[in-house]
């Protein structure tokens, strides 16, 4: 399924600007626009090279306004919606805030995916609507079980992308990556908020022993899966998107502290917080099997030209520390 126009939400995000710089570099034909509030972890200066491509354009706007979103997807002809809050923490803090996003802008914009008869649209979800996966790996058929108000809404948000494909034919696609990292992203979360405290000379906050286990996916191998799926995927299919790199807390912590030359002494324990899933794990063999796709991106590698890119960038993370 070929594109001229596609909507990337969220687009000034982490995954989402990622997923734009892609997109731009492999497909020569297509143009995309680039819906985004600019919140806090959505930052323009994350695009700021490619501001000047005859091929991208940028909407400040929110996905929860109807006319912000009507504008931003006329003559498009398929929707990729990363914009979502999403962080545990902030979820516990603020529930409404992430209803607002995830869960009634979700649907703002399949309303006027419909209205417009848009010929394709992809919803980005997560692997924590599974919930906490005590053995083996979660497929696309298992039941969702969210255990904190962010993963509900994601969860809400993939059931009404579906639902928006059973009732009114919508050609929607879900997609469930594990956890992303790798350039770009806003320094709360774990892998850039360790290298970024680390490279200040400050402690690393881990939640109580380091035992919860995560699967790390680098974030182009996620961005050429969510391209795949939207020009592959079945309509009303969820494609679980993982890589095999189930690592715990503390393995991760010590492996970047090893790429920055310390050691233990600068692991500060803190108290769990409360609907911290203990493991994800999801089974992608069907976007394997199915679609053709599997991530190429070795940890390690990975993981050292991440900390590479937060040394040699830090005008792009100084200004978002507190």
């Amino acid at each position: 399924m070929a594109f001229k126009k596609i909507l990337v939400t969220g687009g000034s995000g982490f995954i989402g600007s990622n997923f734009v710089r892609f997109v731009l570099e492999k497909h020569s034909d297509v143009s995309v626009v680039n819906l985004d509030k600019l919140t806090y972890c959505g930052r323009k200066e994350s695009l700021a090279d490619i501001e000047g491509n005859g091929r991208y354009s940028f909407v400040h706007g929110d996905i929860a306004n109807e006319k912000d979103v009507e504008n931003a997807m006329h003559e498009c002809d398929a929707v990729v919606n990363f914009a979502a809050e999403s962080h545990v923490d902030n979820s516990i803090k603020n529930p409404f805030v992430f209803a607002e996003t995830n869960v009634r802008g979700t649907m703002v914009l399949l309303n006027q995916a419909r209205k417009q008869g848009i010929g394709r649209f992809v919803q980005i979800g997560t692997d924590e609507v599974y919930g906490s996966v005590e053995n083996g790996s979660s497929s696309e058929q298992d039941a969702q079980k969210p255990r904190n108000p962010y993963s509900a809404t994601k969860a809400a948000a993939d059931l009404l992308a579906l639902s928006y494909h059973n009732t009114f034919g919508l050609n929607v696609s879900v997609t469930r990556s594990s956890n992303n990292y790798g350039p770009y992203q806003f320094p709360e979360k774990v892998i850039p908020l360790f290298i970024t405290n680390i490279l200040r000379g400050k402690r690393v906050p881990l939640y109580g022993e380091g035992k919860n286990v995560r699967d790390w996916l680098f974030v182009k191998d996620n961005c050429e899966a969510v391209d795949i799926v939207l020009r592959k995927g079945v309509a009303g299919e969820i494609y679980n998107i993982g890589s095999d790199n189930n690592r715990t807390n503390i393995e991760l912590t010590r492996k970047l502290l090893e790429l920055l030359g310390k050691g233990d002494e600068m692991i500060e324990r803190v108290q769990d917080r409360p609907g911290h899933d203990l493991r994800y794990s999801v089974s992608f063999s069907k976007i394997k099997n199915e679609l053709g796709w599997k991530p190429k991106k070795p940890f390690e590698e990975g993981l050292r030209e991440t900390v590479e890119w937060y040394k040699a960038n830090e005008k792009w993370w100084k200004p978002l520390i507190k």
